[in-house]
């Protein structure tokens, strides 16, 4: 019987090893995802859906596109929030570039209208969030917590009165470019003309910092990045970018700025913009791009015939498809450049023409969370990529803001 009862043990404890060198079901990595989200708010960087509502309907008239209803047109919906696990979501306040001035300013505001009247029309599903503890409270209580970002510094109108004004509207953050160069910091898609940032971009980095407002450098230049690094005493962030040595696109982060993130303290929020992420789908944009400039040189004022010739060119050229597996390249490469405390999650939801396989929609963050898993992360580290890291970038924002605004007013400065 002895010997009996040990081979038993032997067999079940071979067993149980063999078991547990089983790699872990896409089934079960997707609960343990899920239970994740749960249990640590996801803070997701950028979702466009305030401008989606003014594409549908100018006059922005929120029951044309009633969000608790599925909204397969759209890639936000309240089903598939919730279905994706979201927590906490900073809503873009995007106006484009070709909007100037007074223009510009009206737009953000309008859009800052939308994101507020959202709020109210569903109060059981958002709330807005001006700190940390504000997200983690409202997360808490079952809701999503709603943070405004404004995409763009030429919302401004190159006045610091005007940042401040949008500062107490609600916006958390402001990414100092979009496309273009504003009259003080370069783009990183526009050619460059001040190289980084000139002395009133300085001003609204230092103005930022006071407020207590997250400083975006996403869609800036390498020389702005590198600028707003240097002038910030308050970590940044990257509301929708990856890295430029996974896939050499302009709006990526190079190596030499990750590298300055450890003493910044700042994060990159991972975006799910295919032509950012994979290799594949840049090139494939870029001889696209090329036919279409190639077709309005031979037909420059037929725009007809030039659409026709790229929807020709695109049925015979299909399109290749960006992976989960390539976005968590980018975790991965961030991971090594510049560590786990800072990285996040920026979708770009509703911001996109193109879309990642499997992760297309705003109820798709756990495929993701789990491909993490599957490659090995802890559920600590993954807490932290999914919102802890942007939280104490929040939580520091605050802190150097209350310390500036003990030793100095508001700044006076104006752009010359």
């Amino acid at each position: 019987m002895p010997r009996y009862a040990s081979l038993c043990s032997v067999v079940i404890l071979s067993l149980t090893l063999a078991s547990a060198q089983q790699p872990a079901s896409s089934a079960d990595l997707l609960a343990r995802a899920r239970a994740l989200h749960r249990a640590s708010p996801l803070i997701d960087g950028h979702n466009d859906y305030p401008w989606a509502v003014r594409e549908h309907d100018p006059a922005r008239d929120l029951a044309k596109l009633d969000i608790r209803q599925p909204q397969p047109g759209i890639m936000t919906d309240i089903p598939r929030l919730k279905a994706g696990g979201v927590g906490g979501q900073f809503w873009s306040v995007y106006v484009p570039v070709d909007l100037q001035g007074q223009a510009a300013v009206t737009a953000t505001m309008e859009e800052i209208d939308t994101v507020h009247r959202m709020m109210r029309r569903y109060p059981d599903t958002f709330e807005l969030a001006l700190t940390a503890d504000e997200i983690e409270r409202i997360f808490k209580q079952g809701k999503i917590a709603s943070m405004i970002g404004m995409e763009g510094g030429h919302s401004i109108d190159n006045s610091l009165a005007a940042l401040r004004m949008f500062y107490r509207l609600g916006a958390r953050y402001m990414t100092l470019t979009h496309s273009s160069n504003t009259p003080w910091a370069d783009s990183a898609t526009d050619t460059a003309k001040l190289g980084g940032l000139a002395p009133f971009g300085e001003e609204v980095v230092k103005e930022m910092n006071w407020l207590g407002m997250l400083v975006d450098l996403s869609h800036v230049s390498p020389d702005t990045m590198e600028d707003a690094l240097r002038v910030s005493v308050a970590p940044v962030i990257f509301s929708h970018s990856d890295a430029r040595a996974v896939n050499d696109h302009p709006r990526n982060v190079p190596d030499s700025i990750l590298q300055m993130l450890p003493k910044n303290g700042g994060v990159v929020m991972v975006t799910f913009v295919p032509g950012f992420i994979s290799p594949k789908v840049n090139a494939w944009n870029k001889a696209q791009t090329a036919e279409q400039d190639r077709l309005k040189v031979l037909h420059p004022n037929d725009a007809a015939t030039v659409k026709a010739g790229v929807d020709a060119w695109t049925a015979a050229n299909a399109a290749p498809r960006a992976t989960v597996s390539e976005v968590a390249d980018h975790i991965d490469h961030i991971r090594k450049i510049a560590g786990i405390d800072h990285i996040g999650l920026g979708g770009d939801f509703d911001g996109i023409t193109q879309v990642i396989q499997d992760l297309d929609d705003v109820s798709k963050y756990p495929n993701l969370t789990a491909e993490l898993l599957r490659r090995g992360y802890r559920d600590g580290d993954v807490k932290k990529i999914t919102g802890q890291n942007v939280l104490r970038v929040m939580r520091e924002v605050e802190k150097v803001s209350k310390r500036l605004q003990s030793e100095r007013g508001p700044s006076t400065a104006v752009f010359k």
